[in-house]
């Protein structure tokens, strides 16, 4: 038992510290922008790809069942050694993927009408985010054939793919960046077609990476493309994720205009704290991805002894890494949130919430694992289900009855969101296990 114990951590972890990786440098494109727009004469430049990127992180993390329904399904795929399954999902994701993208460019002009609308900036910033909007709207078919091709390669156990194909994006991007930007002086359009040629970039790489793991001696033929149920059966795994995404969103951008309301230092405060808690989710994140895999391949193999001892291995990982977030918070707090903002108001706003901070890692940790194994599972309803309960059961609630805290009440409801979602997906874990029903037909 301590050797297979001791294999299965080492499974999870060599999935995982790629994940892990990829997940923490994704901030890198929005960076590097800023860097470079930062130097031009005119803020108005960087306000407008802050706007677009804004409108384009919210835009596309709606369809980022596309990654997450792919790695369940093909995690499956690869426990039962189904070639022809692997092969088909892959297949049909991408041309859902093509025909989605292909979707969003058709009907752009509305989005993002409405969207700018919603952010509501200055004049002359909105001119500026509606041209970078226009050009970056024609990444969308590479931005969700990526999303595919990562979860497919999670799911086949190769997290390394998704690491290379980001690592070539935020090159590319960098070298375009300047010669566009500081070279040929685009501006905010220079960034926009820096961004879209490198999201194209990323995918063919992927192609090319995808390529060299599909299984050997399955060919192309007519029954790979499948018939309209089989897409049906994608998108139905795929809709729950989406609306849970969307909870998930409104959430956050409720969380952001009642910061507003209080006023703009409360406001900047708060984006500097969210900040991190962007960065507990990617790092707790990539146990969560390697459970993903490894829990799918246990649902594949029918081996409800593998799925106990993978759960327990991310559960265990998962547990340190939330422990060593909450010290680095709890003794470094005060330091990070001065490198972030220069601005005393906002850093001694920031300091006054920051114990909310120190509570997000545990308070978290069991939804991010969770989403992992529900994922694996291809139980996703159930995700849809205990998010939904708990943005409107328990965090608007909890917010409205502590709107006399101020912005301490705004807080202690998101935490309340994060605990919902533990014991409400936690209670159906023990409850599915106790069943049986993890290697049920979802």
């Amino acid at each position: 038992m301590t050797f297979q114990l001791a294999t299965t951590d080492r499974r999870l972890w060599a999935l995982a510290w790629p994940l892990m990786l990829t997940n923490l440098t994704v901030p890198l494109l929005g960076l590097v922008d800023t860097a470079v727009l930062g130097h031009l004469e005119s803020p108005e430049y960087l306000g407008a790809v802050a706007v677009g990127a804004n409108l384009f992180s919210i835009l596309y993390w709606t369809f980022g069942f596309m990654r997450m329904g792919t790695t369940g399904l093909a995690a499956q795929a690869w426990g039962k050694r189904d070639s022809f399954g692997q092969v088909a999902l892959l297949l049909r994701s991408v041309l859902l993927a093509v025909g989605i993208g292909l979707l969003l460019i058709l009907f752009h002009q509305p989005l993002i009408r409405i969207g700018l609308a919603l952010m509501n900036p200055s004049p002359d910033v909105t001119g500026l985010a509606a041209e970078y909007a226009a050009i970056r709207i024609w990444s969308a078919p590479a931005v969700l054939c990526q999303y595919t091709l990562v979860g497919w390669l999670i799911g086949m156990q190769f997290p390394r793919g998704p690491m290379i194909m980001l690592i070539v994006a935020n090159g590319l991007n960098i070298v375009l960046d300047v010669l566009f930007v500081t070279g040929l002086g685009w501006n905010s359009r220079g960034v926009a077609i820096a961004t879209v040629i490198a999201e194209y970039g990323a995918a063919m790489i992927g192609f090319a990476i995808v390529l060299t793991r599909l299984p050997e001696g399955q060919r192309l033929t007519r029954e790979l493309f499948g018939q309209m149920s089989d897409y049906l059966k994608i998108l139905r795994v795929n809709r729950y994720i989406m609306v849970r995404t969307i909870a998930l969103l409104l959430v956050l951008a409720f969380f952001t205009a009642q910061g507003a309301r209080q006023g703009d230092t409360i406001l900047a405060a708060n984006a500097v704290l969210i900040t991190f808690l962007l960065v507990i989710s990617n790092a707790l994140d990539g146990f969560a991805n390697a459970a993903e895999a490894l829990i799918g391949e246990a649902i594949g193999k029918d081996s409800r002894r593998r799925f106990r001892v993978v759960f327990r291995s991310a559960l265990r990982w998962s547990l340190w890494g939330a422990l060593l977030l909450t010290i680095i918070f709890v003794f470094g707090g005060q330091h990070l949130i001065a490198l972030l903002t220069g601005i005393e108001s906002v850093r001694v706003t920031a300091w006054e919430y920051l114990p909310w901070l120190w509570l997000l890692p545990f308070a978290s940790v069991w939804g991010f694992l969770l989403d992992g194994v529900f994922i694996g599972a291809t139980r996703t309803r159930d995700m849809q289900n205990t998010m939904l309960f708990s943005a409107l059961g328990v965090f608007l609630p909890v917010w409205w009855l502590t709107t006399g805290w101020g912005n301490h009440g705004l807080w202690f409801s998101l935490i309340c969101l994060m605990l919902a979602r533990a014991v409400t997906m936690g209670w159906l874990c023990w409850s599915h296990t106790r069943a049986g029903r993890w290697f049920e037909p979802s």
